[in-house]
């Protein structure tokens, strides 16, 4: 073996220290890494791949890749009547549940930043109901506060300020105010997180822009919040906005709770069924899960369409302004 120069050995000693080091820095990576890797491939796109195959197969009775069908079951679940009807109900929902809450958030984000005193306080409280399942909170809609009787909370103050007669909240009554007791509860889970989404954006937003509106005569606080405070919010509206058309989508439990959905024919389920809940009835009631698979990759679909069509209209998320 030739021997190593004097002054190289230093350098080569040095080197090998380096490339030790970066193996342990590696190992060391991938050590912390690869359960979470390890996990989302097992827990999501394992799942995933398998919904697909099963979609594939005519699956009826039992879970099983015996007999393909090919593109059979999506064919049927487009062609389907009460799916087309489902996803009419959703995107109602949508129309109103994601302007809606995106203003009343942005309404009480503003009255919270601006507020005199307990700043902390209302936050906090209106926090609060996020830590509640959507389960529960249907739940006590249903059971309590619409419950159609006399004794009901709601029926109750309608009658205190207006002597009006009980109101069957979840039925056949017209007009449908079963969509009251739906958006209601909706918007009881989901203002509070994003008025603080929007609270902690509006302070990210430089005092120095304020102070020098104010110096060019915009003492208006309409005109501060329209020229600043609302174009600077872009990102997070965008965002928000993306959330609710997709949390509106995915809507399932409010309404399998509140209009009684345990079967395919109980309560009131058929007055307002999304997506879900159909697919749900036909995977758990009719035991077709070759066909609930299927519907569930078409809504996945229309989910992204319909957030990329957002995102091009808005501009998408990142932009300066």
């Amino acid at each position: 073996m030739a021997a190593v120069p004097g002054d190289a050995a230093p350098a080569l000693s040095v080197r090998r220290k380096i490339g030790g080091r970066e193996w342990r820095t590696k190992l060391s990576f991938w050590g912390m890494v690869s359960p979470m890797v390890l996990g989302i491939i097992l827990f999501s796109y394992g799942p995933l791949l398998w919904g697909l195959l099963v979609s594939l197969f005519e699956s009826r009775l039992r879970i099983d890749l015996q007999r393909f069908v090919g593109l059979e079951n999506y064919r049927y679940v487009l062609g389907n009547a009460a799916f087309r009807k489902s996803l009419v109900t959703v995107i109602t929902f949508a129309a109103f549940i994601v302007p809606t809450t995106y203003l009343l958030a942005m309404l009480l984000a503003v009255l919270v930043q601006n507020a005199a005193f307990g700043k902390g306080f209302f936050r906090s409280v209106f926090f609060m109901p996020t830590a509640i399942s959507y389960v529960i909170a249907s739940l006590i809609w249903r059971m309590s506060l619409f419950n159609g009787l006399p004794y009901g909370v709601v029926n109750q103050l309608t009658w205190l300020l207006f002597k009006a007669d009980a109101i069957p909240w979840i039925g056949l009554a017209q007009p449908p105010v079963y969509w009251i007791v739906l958006v209601s509860v909706r918007l009881w889970l989901q203002l509070g997180f994003q008025m603080i989404l929007l609270i902690a954006a509006m302070q990210d937003i430089p005092v120095e822009l304020y102070e020098a509106a104010r110096v060019d005569g915009a003492e208006s606080k309409w005109k501060l919040f329209r020229h600043i405070t609302l174009p600077l919010l872009r990102n997070t509206s965008v965002f928000l906005i993306l959330l609710n058309i997709i949390h509106a989508f995915n809507a399932f439990a409010e309404f399998f709770n509140i209009l009684g959905g345990t079967m395919s024919s109980a309560g009131m389920i058929s007055l307002a069924r999304p997506p879900l809940v159909w697919l749900f009835q036909v995977a758990m009631s009719e035991q077709r899960y070759g066909v609930a698979s299927a519907g569930g990759f078409i809504v996945g679909v229309l989910i992204i369409l319909v957030t990329l069509v957002q995102t091009k209209l808005s501009g998408g998320l990142g932009r300066e302004i």
